[in-house]
Parts: C-alpha cells; sequence; structure tokens
C-alpha cells in the first residue's frame, strides 16, 4: 500500500441469519494477520464466538482522522469502555502503549494475563506477518476489542482509532479495520530558533501529533536569530532563551512513546548568523570585505570543525535516525559571479576538486562533508531542495534525501529533475505546507480547506503534481511554521492557526486519495473529536 495512490476502500461484509457471508479478501495480504499467519478477515467466520444475530444492523465504518482504510462491516453492539473492563497485552514490549489507552479510556491495566473476560481490549503483535510496522488490525467482535500489528507503531496507532471512536461517537463499531499510512514520512516542523516555544507547548503538540498518527516531529534550533538548545562543546553560542538539555530529553522522550522521530536541524553553511556572532572570524566576506549575512566561510577549516562539534554533540541528544542539514540560501551563490566575489571560496574549490571546480561544487562538497558526519552515527541525512545543484564535478551524495519546499528561486529547479536523478524526496510544499508567522513576502497563511481539496503528496511544487510514476520516490510531507515574524502570533494563536491543517495534512498522507467526507463534514468532526 505505501506509496500507492488510491481511494479509500470501505468492505462491507454481508451478514445472513447470523452467519458470515465470505467477503472478497480485497487486500488481505497487506495487513497485520493473527498469530497463525492467516489474515483477521480469514478467521473471522471460525471465531469461536459467533457474530450476534441479525437483530443488530450492519455497523457503519468509524469516523476518524485520519480516516480508516478498510472497515468490514458486521452485525453487534460494538465495545464501549466500562469502568471494570480491562487492557491487556500479549507482549511486554507493549506495556507502554497498554498503560496509555487504559488511562485515557479510564480502563484498568491488567498486562500479561492468561484469562479471557468481557470487555477487554487486548494488544498483541504479531512479527511475522510481513506487513508494514505501521499497519494494523482492530478487531471488535464479542464484547471485546482487539489490536494486532506486526510493531508497536502499529498497535499504537491502532490505539489512537480506538480513541477516537469514544471520543467521537461513544463506542467502536463491530467489525474489523485495517489500516496503515500511504506514507511512511508524516511530520510537523518547528522553527525555534526565530520564535523560541516553551518545553509544555512543545510537548502540547507532540500529544497532538501521536493521536493524528504523525511520525515526525522537525526542530530547526539554530538560525540567524538564535540557537536555542544548550550546548557544551560551544556553549558561547547559545541564545539566552533556550532550551536546556534535560528538557530536550524530555520532549524525545515523549516523542518516543508516541512512536514519534525528532528530527533535529541546525541549517549550514548559511542560515548560522547565532554561531558567527559568537565567531566573527568565521564569517564569510565577499571581495570587498563586505560581511554575508548568516554565512559561514566555509574554505575555513575552523567552520567545518564547529559545525561538525555541534552535529557530533546532537547525534547523542537526538537519537532518531533522521537528520536535516539544512543548504538553503548559501549567499554566496545569489549573485551573478560567485568566483568573482569570493575569490577565497573559488580558490579552495580549485584547490580542493581541481582546476574547473566553482564555488558550486564547495558548498556542495560541504553538504556531503556534513552529511558523513551524521551518516558516522547511522543517520539518514535530507537537505533542503535548493542545496542541490544541476552540473558542476561534485554531486550531493545520493543517500541525501531532498526536502522540497520551493521553486520560486531564481534558477529553482524542477521537482521532477530530482526524481529523475534517482532521489527520495519528502515534501514541504510551501505553497501549501508553509505558516509563516506574520505573512512576510507572498506567504498566506495555509488553510485545511486547501490541503484538503487540493494537495497531495504528488504536488511538490506550486499547484501541479508530478507524474504518479514517482510516487514512491515520494517519502511523505511535513507542514513547517516558521517563525519570520515571530511576535505576528502568540504560541496559543499559533496552535488554534495549524489545528486543521495539520489534520487535513495527515489526512493526505496517510490517504492521498480523494477524501469520503466533504471538507464540511471533515471539520464538523475534527470538532467532535478534540
Amino acid at each position: 500500500m505505501a506509496g500507492a495512490v488510491r481511494e479509500r476502500r470501505v468492505l462491507v461484509t454481508a451478514v445472513a441469519g447470523g452467519a458470515l457471508v465470505a467477503g472478497t479478501g480485497l487486500g488481505v495480504g497487506l495487513w497485520a494477520s493473527s498469530d497463525d499467519g492467516a489474515s483477521v478477515g480469514s478467521t473471522a467466520a471460525q471465531s469461536p464466538t459467533p457474530s450476534p444475530t441479525r437483530s443488530y444492523p450492519l455497523s457503519k465504518a468509524p469516523r476518524t482522522i485520519p480516516a480508516v482504510r478498510e472497515h468490514t462491516a458486521e452485525r453487534g453492539p460494538g465495545w464501549r469502555p466500562a469502568r471494570d473492563h480491562r487492557v491487556v497485552v500479549a507482549d511486554p514490549v507493549l506495556a507502554d502503549e497498554g498503560r496509555l489507552i487504559a488511562g485515557e479510556l479510564g480502563l484498568t491495566y491488567a498486562g500479561e494475563v492468561d484469562d479471557e473476560r468481557d470487555g477487554d481490549l487486548r494488544l498483541e503483535l504479531n512479527r511475522g506477518a510481513g506487513a508494514s510496522p505501521e499497519s494494523y488490525t482492530m478487531t471488535v467482535r464479542g464484547g471485546r476489542v482487539t489490536v494486532t500489528a506486526p510493531a508497536e507503531a502499529g498497535v499504537f496507532y491502532g490505539t489512537r482509532t480506538l480513541k477516537q471512536e469514544i471520543t467521537g461517537a461513544g463506542a467502536a463499531p463491530e467489525g474489523v479495520v485495517r489500516d496503515e499510512p500511504a506514507k511512511e514520512r508524516r511530520g510537523m516542523m518547528l522553527d525555534i530558533a526565530r520564535k523560541p516555544y516553551s518545553a509544555d507547548w512543545i510537548e502540547d503538540r507532540i500529544r497532538e501529533l501521536g493521536d493524528l498518527k504523525f511520525n515526525e516531529l522537525g526542530l530547526h534550533f539554530s538560525d540567524d536569530q538564535g540557537f536555542r538548545i544548550e550546548s557544551d562543546s560551544h556553549p558561547e553560542i547559545v541564545s539566552q532563551e533556550h532550551l536546556t538539555k534535560a528538557q530536550v530529553k524530555e520532549i524525545v522522550d515523549l516523542a518516543e512513546s508516541r512512536h514519534i522521530t525528532v528530527v533535529p536541524e541546525i541549517d549550514s553553511p548559511g542560515h548560522l548568523g547565532a554561531v558567527i556572532a559568537a565567531h566573527p572570524d568565521l564569517q564569510l566576506r565577499n571581495v570587498s570585505g563586505g560581511a554575508v549575512r548568516g554565512a559561514i566561510d566555509i574554505s575555513k577549516p575552523e567552520s567545518a570543525e564547529i559545525v561538525d562539534d555541534l552535529l557530533n554533540e546532537y547525534a547523542g541528544l537526538f537519537p532518531g535516525r533522521q537528520w536535516h542539514l539544512g543548504g538553503d540560501e548559501y549567499q554566496a551563490l545569489v549573485v551573478p559571479d560567485p568566483e568573482a566575489s569570493f575569490p577565497n571560496l573559488a580558490a579552495a574549490a580549485r584547490e580542493k576538486y581541481g582546476s574547473g571546480a566553482t564555488v558550486e561544487d564547495l558548498t556542495t562538497g560541504w553538504l556531503n562533508d556534513r552529511a558523513a558526519t551524521v551518516r558516522a552515527h547511522d543517520r539518514t541525512p535530507r537537505a533542503w531542495n535548493d542545496g542541490f545543484f544541476r552540473g558542476g564535478s561534485v554531486q550531493a551524495d545520493k543517500d541525501i534525501r531532498v526536502a522540497y519546499w520551493t521553486g520560486k528561486e531564481i534558477g529553482a529547479r524542477e521537482p521532477a529533475e530530482y526524481l529523475r536523478e534517482g532521489r527520495e524526496v519528502i515534501n514541504y510544499n510551501d505553497e501549501f505546507l508553509y505558516y509563516v508567522l506574520g505573512e512576510p513576502l507572498t506567504f498566506v497563511y495555509p488553510t485545511g480547506q486547501r490541503i484538503y481539496e487540493q494537495w497531495t503528496p504528488l504536488v511538490l511544487r506550486g499547484t501541479t503534481a508530478v507524474p504518479e510514476r514517482y510516487d514512491d520516490q515520494i517519502l511523505g510531507g511535513s507542514f513547517a511554521i516558521w517563525g519570520d515574524l515571530p511576535r505576528a502570533q502568540t504560541q496559543e494563536q499559533v496552535a488554534a492557526g495549524i489545528r486543521m491543517p495539520l489534520r487535513a495534512t495527515v489526512q493526505k498522507l496517510w490517504d492521498p486519495g480523494r477524501p469520503e467526507l466533504s471538507w464540511t463534514q471533515f471539520r464538523n468532526l475534527a470538532d467532535q473529536l478534540g
């Protein structure tokens, strides 16, 4: 299913005379299955607890955000939580998921027990299923609920679906949900460098993101306006208002409990003004001696040393596999003739890469070197699309993922160029997914309705989709909150402003097909679910 653009399917299995009629078997091989290796759908008719009689109407598919991909309707009363109901886990690694949903629904967490009781919510792993680790199957039948998945993440998402069902309708409908995301990277990026946010506010967003089945939180914590996380290797660069490492650890731990990867970003070689302020000798200067704002002089070995010090230090603080290197808007490359304007960079390029090398080559080499630094920590690097250049004698390493955000800059490359090169891309389309405080330049606050009705992961630049043949190379997307004019909104206003855009974004990342609900219905559902 991952990477396939398709309509959401709701599979209704007919029941006559209390006996289950065989369904179509649609998608059976893609979902988490029972412990004996057979799919839940195939074992339903063999259940020792027969489906309730036809006095019950066929159940309706649950209403959740994002919508479930498939629901098999059955006749029965469904499931409602009660104080004496238990949460039972079949594997001790599911204790965190079990305790969380027990607390949310007011149930008793019983851990690993052998007996079965009416009302039980059972969480199970089926590691041999061969399905996506984020897929899950949730069966509501005979007064019990069972969530089965190949990995903890899938079980967690099943509990999020159940929580939303109870919040919105008070009950989980009888039947079987089979669900998984279309896209593996579903993120929100937060610029805490230009606008500091409190740790409590960030943790509230993590809880919100987890309930919506997002799995990434990007933290852009270094820019010209500030460096916002405590540093042991270079304390001199840290802004007065910042997060301590203890606070960041709590943020990372909470995110991990919600199966969210925190993706750090130390943008370089541009956007390093806060670092340069403490190290003015590393400031890039043009041929006339003029300082270039935010740009570090990449011809100096000391520039690489300080950035690598930081990358190495924070690898210990952020254990997730993803790392954002930035790479955008290096001001040495926005002038008509970079070699003439920055002869020191041109000389360094020729010395390192040969007589025909350019400032672009030196900049690409810088990106590759920083990628090597984080790769040594088993991280997968990504960089903004304007950090990749066509031509030249030095090419960006193939494993550096493209974070595509804009096509508005002069000379910007079309998304298809990166895709034709075989690169993997993550969609940050600034036309739909950029929430820029104060709406500077041509930016306007994105609306959930526009994302919901007009955007899909294939729409990487502007409003035009790339050919569907590239779908598998587009790993997902990220909604981005930037602090260009930090006082334009309070933290509370930002939370309110991104509420519906986040919900619309994850709906299209979970299932890029045309949503079943109208925008008005979707918005009303969001209000019901809180």
